[in-house]
């Protein structure tokens, strides 16, 4: 399915159907297309709407997760929207967390797929800072291995790019 992208007040968007607001919001590499099969689904009981998100298009020094809430805000301001619904992606959950926390009376539900921002300390408006390799170990450790179950001959070499 192809569908026109709209572009109002800097606002780029995809919107199709009829009925209570239905906003995806795309991950870090994501794009309006990937959501298609969404729009498909629900168009015929939502108005889904897909911003894209300025990602990189923002300077560099705003281009941050509370800047991209504040896009967010801003879009739905400016189109009007009541209670939408948000269902963000990746960054788009990220982003989703970060503006439900700072406008909860604004949506009426949110839905995280594959969410950034749910396992750091303190969920907060900025991407984590790129830090050094034993950093990186420890995440990755962390986050994909149970420590008991790890292979005592495991190594990281496919971090050394």
């Amino acid at each position: 399915m192809r569908y026109e992208i709209k572009r109002e007040n800097n606002f780029q968007y995809i919107e199709e159907g009829q009925g209570k607001p239905l906003i995806l919001l795309h991950g870090l590499f994501g794009a309006l297309s990937n959501w298609m099969d969404v729009v498909e689904k629900f168009k015929k009981e939502y108005t889904v709407i897909i911003p894209l998100m300025p990602i990189y298009t923002l300077p560099v020094l705003n281009t941050n997760v509370k800047a991209l809430a504040d896009f967010v805000h801003d879009f739905i301001t400016f189109k009007n929207y009541k209670n939408p619904i948000l269902i963000g992606n990746s960054l788009g959950g990220h982003v989703t967390l970060v503006y439900v926390k700072k406008h909860p009376d604004v949506v009426s539900a949110m839905v995280l797929t594959g969410s950034s921002g749910l396992y750091e300390n303190a969920m907060g408006g900025t991407f984590p800072k790129r830090e050094d390799y034993d950093f990186i170990r420890t995440k990755v450790e962390y986050t994909f291995l149970i420590p008991r179950m790890q292979p005592k001959n495991w190594s990281m070499k496919f971090l050394e790019l």
